[in-house]
């Protein structure tokens, strides 16, 4: 049986499902543009097999272990590793079992429909996913892993992947990707800049971050000044291998202008540690605003992650670590927080600043205006628990009417799971199509305008966008 229907995600109004379904046709193939995510360089510089199904679909996919562990199934029942070095399951094919037994559970989720589009466009199989179907599954998939057609590099050029941003600490050595580069493979994979754990005083190890970033740069970050040069001369590296954009995730949006001698003062205070909660949101704040009057210098697409509270449980995070599942959305002002950088770089037209949200109720009152206005402001697509098919169209229903389709930047995937980012693409053009097709039936735009806007949306905005 067909696990897909073929007209997914289309309206159910046949004249408007009829115009949806020929916009979907004309850019279903296009390439993918994959601008921010969260793959292993790795995979792509060693080319090795994947090493069994649950650790390529389970284990590294948050989407998946959160559900499962909402339903009281243990991280260290699905694999995922430890962070207190306690032992954790290491059979693939239990893991799976245990994953396929709670399959139900993800009925009427995107994550089941990328599930379901990976199983069946990737992997032929024509039966649904159950405790009863566990090991006829698993072994399926095992035997197709085990053949060159399904390395990373053959799945990349089979996905039609034409370019995928990874993302480095701001102290990674970017090894993988210089093994990359000289390998010869034609496939394009570049990193992005991701500074949080030398920009945050609340990331662990804040200090000991610092000197490693001044050993690496050859610059005294016991200073401002010189901190800030590391900074410059780290992007500048990361340049150097192919990175053409910077993120930042951010608690909060808040941004700080603060004079040079306060700057100074404030970081004196941070930088080992000490200072007050609100030294360390302000120290935060004000580099933002930093980062931004470097991407001004150097040309980085700059983007920033805002309003997760992360590491929601102690427990977890004491004994898995970072991202196992448990940052959850909170609310986020953007228009007061953001408006000391942009009274900085706002206007600037050679700067690009890309803003996420998981706050939807910011979306038509204070993203589509700035962004309406502000020549600098991007809106990224819906992220993280809003990249759905309803998360995709209320954004475009909240946005479009003062923001246009102009001032957004098309799709990102932001994944660890690697199968998943053909199907994810895949649901944002349906979704994308969708809402087009119902323009056109209620006479709000002409149907070969809609053509265009749908390989705008899907390719063109971000390909430009991050300068790619």
């Amino acid at each position: 049986m067909a696990l897909l229907d073929d007209d997914r995600l289309f309206p159910a109004d046949g004249a408007t499902r009829r115009i949806a379904r020929s916009l979907y046709d004309g850019i279903k193939d296009l390439p993918i543009i994959s601008p921010h995510g969260h793959t292993e360089p790795r995979w792509f510089a060693e080319n090795e097999p994947f090493p069994d199904p649950a650790h390529l679909i389970v284990v590294p996919d948050h989407y998946i272990f959160r559900m499962l562990v909402s339903q009281g199934v243990g991280l260290a029942e699905l694999g995922v590793s430890s962070a207190d070095g306690s032992p954790v399951e290491t059979d693939g094919r239990r893991i799976w079992r245990r994953f396929a037994e709670n399959y139900y559970l993800f009925r009427g989720t995107p994550t089941r429909l990328w599930l379901d589009h990976t199983f069946q466009n990737l992997f032929d199989l024509d039966v649904r996913l159950s405790a009863e179907t566990a090991d006829e599954t698993y072994d399926a998939i095992a035997e197709k892993l085990k053949t060159e057609a399904f390395r990373p590099r053959a799945l990349f050029e089979r996905f039609n992947v034409e370019a995928i941003a990874t993302t480095e600490s701001a102290l990674d050595d970017l090894a993988y990707h210089r093994q990359i580069r000289d390998s010869g493979w034609q496939g394009r994979v570049l990193t992005t800049y991701r500074p949080d754990a030398v920009v945050d005083p609340d990331f662990a190890g804040f200090s000991d971050n610092l000197k490693t970033l001044g050993e690496i740069t050859g610059c005294d970050t016991g200073t401002f000044v010189g901190y800030i040069e590391a900074h410059r001369r780290r992007r500048a590296f990361f340049r150097d291998h192919g990175a053409t954009a910077t993120d930042h995730g951010h608690p909060t949006a808040r941004t700080a202008n603060l004079s040079a001698a306060d700057a100074s003062a404030l970081y004196d205070r941070v930088k080992d540690g000490a200072g007050s909660a609100e030294d360390r949101e302000l120290f935060r704040a004000q580099m933002l605003t930093e980062m931004a009057k470097l991407s001004v210098e150097d040309g980085m697409v700059m983007q920033i992650h805002a309003g997760s509270f992360r590491n929601h449980s102690d427990a977890i995070f004491e004994s898995f670590g970072r991202d196992k599942g448990f940052d959850i959305p909170q609310p986020t002002n953007y228009v007061a927080a953001l408006k000391p950088l942009l009274d900085v770089c706002g206007l600037e037209k050679d700067f690009t600043l890309i803003l996420f949200t998981l706050d939807e109720t910011v979306f038509s009152r204070e993203l589509a205006p700035l962004a309406g206005v502000y020549p600098c402001l991007r809106l990224g697509p819906p992220w993280w628990f809003f990249d759905s098919a309803e998360g995709m169209m209320r954004f475009r229903e909240a946005v479009t009417e003062t923001a246009g389709f102009y001032n957004t930047v098309g799709f990102n995937d932001d994944t660890r799971a690697f199968c998943s980012i053909p199907a994810r693409h895949d649901v944002a053009r349906r979704v994308d199509c969708a809402y087009l097709a119902g323009l056109v039936t209620t006479g709000r735009l002409a149907e070969d305008e809609a053509f265009e806007v749908a390989h705008d949306l899907t390719y063109r905005l971000a390909k430009e966008a991050y300068r790619l």
